[in-house]
């Protein structure tokens, strides 16, 4: 069987899918990838279905050398990498020779980048899921971050065969600070009103202190200070939740199944891929917007992707 041996781990690289979502009533966090957007056209890009495992690298990526044949797309964060000695730039698609390496160098855009294999990362599911939950300890390989020796089997034969390198066009987005598109919390008191007005009228960096699991955001202007509720209420992928002292948290995959402090606001499914491309340091800023608008953001960014993905694959 073909598989990815791992030469150098990189910070943060770790097998993703889309998550384990029908776990949530008994306290099992989602997780799964942080940009589904990028995630889905690299498996799309060697004709795996959209929920197959892949790798997904933070910041700095690892060196991967393959055994057997096969072709492999990465997408997202942009990077400089070298594939069996040749030099290119993701986003791209290409076969990869039996015994080549697949090394990435510098990170010139976003954070999180995709790489899909033809067949899928094929470990051993957990609870219905093979991504990988650190905090939990579930999926991927051992619940933790890949190492240097670890080998990811891949699956049967691949629905796609890649015969040269393709790059792909980075989408327009990607590394500029986003403006991500908010709707208010599910509180509709006066309040919860001046709440989320107030978190749309101030600039954020992301703290040090900002993972998989969600973001603590630094204001650029004083937000004013909620009460932690006393009940506990779902949570969801995007809700930003605004603590006792007034920095915001970002809730992102890996996130808690509840939460108790106040849900000020929701970010629209459409622009969760641009958030899921943030990392500590970067900026972003929140704009109001309705329900209709984030449905049809929602289509037109799956529009995007059903029209990218055929063009190359």
């Amino acid at each position: 069987m073909s598989a990815l041996v791992v030469e150098r781990p990189g910070l943060l690289t770790t097998v993703q899918d889309q998550g384990r979502w029908r776990m949530q009533h008994l306290g099992v966090p989602v997780s799964g990838w942080m940009d589904d957007w990028s995630a889905r056209l690299a498996n799309r890009l060697v004709g795996n279905e959209d929920g197959e495992a892949l790798l997904e690298v933070t910041w700095l990526g690892p060196a991967l050398r393959a055994q057997g044949a096969l072709s492999i797309a990465i997408a997202g964060a942009v990077f400089d990498v070298t594939i069996g000695g040749y030099r290119a730039r993701t986003p791209l698609v290409c076969p990869v020779a039996d015994g080549a390496t697949i090394e990435f160098g510098e990170r010139h855009r976003g954070t999180r980048a995709y790489l899909a294999v033809s067949g899928g990362i094929a470990v051993s599911p957990v609870l219905g899921s093979r991504s990988t939950d650190i905090r939990s300890g579930l999926g991927g390989l051992e619940g933790r971050r890949l190492q240097k020796g670890d080998r990811l089997p891949t699956g049967g034969a691949p629905s796609a065969v890649v015969d040269s390198v393709r790059s792909v066009a980075s989408p327009s987005w990607l590394g500029e600070e986003p403006a991500l598109r908010v709707l208010p919390g599910p509180d509709e008191s006066s309040t919860a009103r001046e709440y989320f007005l107030c978190l749309c009228d101030a600039r954020y960096r992301l703290a040090s202190a900002s993972d998989r699991t969600g973001y603590r955001l630094m204001a650029d202007r004083p937000l004013p200070e909620a009460e932690a509720m006393l009940v506990s209420q779902p949570v969801v992928t995007g809700a930003i939740q605004l603590p006792p002292g007034g920095s915001p948290l970002l809730l992102m995959a890996d996130r808690q199944t509840t939460g108790g402090y106040t849900i000020v606001a929701v970010v629209a499914a459409a622009d969760l891929p641009l958030a899921g491309q943030l990392g500590p340091g970067d900026s972003c800023r929140f704009v109001p917007c309705e329900w209709e608008e984030a449905r049809l953001a929602a289509v037109d960014r799956e529009r995007a992707l059903d029209e990218m993905a055929p063009r190359i694959a």
